[in-house]
């Protein structure tokens, strides 16, 4: 089980419709697949979700060649400074650069001992997973996209009709406030008693959430993600509402501290793999603080956090997807297919899912033309998050 090579590919995996939220908009993820073949010839899959690392993967490969993917604790030494802050690196990016290789080496020793990821961490307690449904303004692309509040019910409507759609989750903070409650509330009317959370990503200052808040309680919100930035501001607003609130940042002694947020959503590159995914959920566990997985990766990294979902009973609620938004993927069979409300797990050793080489060039070819996380339209992304 040895590493005989690790490659790396950067892709972007392109929207139905660029959406739109309150950092601009974005008409194509920008991902880096990993490929780690072992000596046997056995090829494991994995991802880093921060754009184009290729270059940081084959050079942190480069230190594990001739290494057991079984040996992850001694592969993370080799490579991911042992402390929180280095004058003399990046520790947050080896951590992510790293997780997206652990990520494979999983993905290797289960194809190798033909077993999945969920056997290899205790076995799977469940075969569907339920994800959330996504929604938000997005401008005309293959789709022609959602751009007033009737529309967006309409589409969201129109998931639950071709889909059975269970649990819906969509964008504020990109338009005027009073136009985002309208949307909210026939968001609401077309959907019925279904689920409904939202998303701000932080833009909001305190008072312009709690007002916010405030406008959107009598249509039941179940979650409320990141009304403002940081967990601080967080807990000033839990005075004036008792919807939860959940965050994409990591900082769990404090969650605890604060009382919130009460849950914390993140993909598993963050915490630097897979095993120390596992090791935070049980922590979040232990100290009563949910945790989902967010949206955004291909087929590979999602497989990834379908099975770890699968494995671990704490992670409870739907966890994020935007498997419906998508128009291409890296693997075979395209986006994991998502009805009903939930994806099935993925069968198979390993991950349980298989890399489309002609899927991948093409991907990467679309990086090469678009560049990193291209928004749909003249000017590039981003350059629009502000507090409001």
């Amino acid at each position: 089980m040895n590493i005989r090579q690790i490659r790396a590919t950067p892709v972007n995996i392109t929207f139905r419709a660029p959406y739109r939220f309150s950092y601009g908009a974005i008409a194509s993820l920008t991902k880096t697949v990993i490929e780690v073949e072992t000596e046997d010839g056995v090829i494991g899959l994995g991802e880093c979700a921060d754009g184009d690392r290729a270059a940081d993967v084959v050079a942190m490969g480069a230190k594990l060649i001739g290494h057991d993917v079984r040996e992850i604790g001694t592969a993370e030494a080799k490579t991911v400074p042992g402390m929180r802050y280095t004058p003399w690196g990046n520790v947050l990016a080896a951590r992510r650069v790293f997780g997206g290789i652990e990520m494979a080496m999983w993905d290797a020793r289960g194809k190798t001992e033909g077993v999945s990821l969920a056997t290899l961490l205790g076995g799977a307690r469940r075969d569907r997973i339920e994800l959330t449904e996504y929604f938000s303004y997005r401008w005309p692309g293959i789709d022609p996209g959602e751009c007033s509040p009737t529309e967006v019910a309409r589409y969201c409507a129109s998931m639950i009709e071709r889909h059975g759609s269970t649990r819906f989750e969509g964008k504020m903070g990109t338009v005027d406030l009073a136009e985002e409650v309208h949307m909210v509330a026939e968001v609401r009317a077309a959907i019925g008693d279904r689920p409904l959370q939202l998303d701000a990503n932080g833009v909001w200052t305190v008072p312009t959430a709690r007002e916010a808040l405030r406008r959107v309680a009598p249509f039941d919100i179940s979650w409320f993600e990141e009304p403002c930035e940081t967990y601080e501001e967080m807990a000033r607003l839990r005075r004036f509402s008792d919807i939860p609130f959940s965050a994409h940042s990591i900082d769990l002694p404090k969650a605890h501290a604060l009382g919130c947020p009460e849950a914390i959503v993140t993909n598993i590159n963050e915490h630097g793999g897979i095993a120390r995914t596992v090791a935070f959920i049980r922590a979040c566990e232990m100290f009563g603080v949910g945790f989902r997985f967010h949206s955004g990766e291909t087929g590979i990294a999602s497989a990834a956090y379908l099975h770890l979902t699968a494995a671990l009973d704490h992670v409870r609620d739907p966890s994020q997807t935007l498997f419906h938004w998508y128009a291409d993927d890296v693997i075979e069979g395209g986006p994991h297919r998502h009805d009903g409300g939930f994806v099935a797990l993925p069968h198979g050793p390993g991950l349980g899912v298989t890399l489309d080489r002609a899927a991948l060039a093409r991907c990467h070819q679309r990086y090469l033309d678009e560049g990193p996380f291209p928004d749909g339209r003249k000017g590039g992304y981003g350059g629009q998050f502000r507090k409001r």
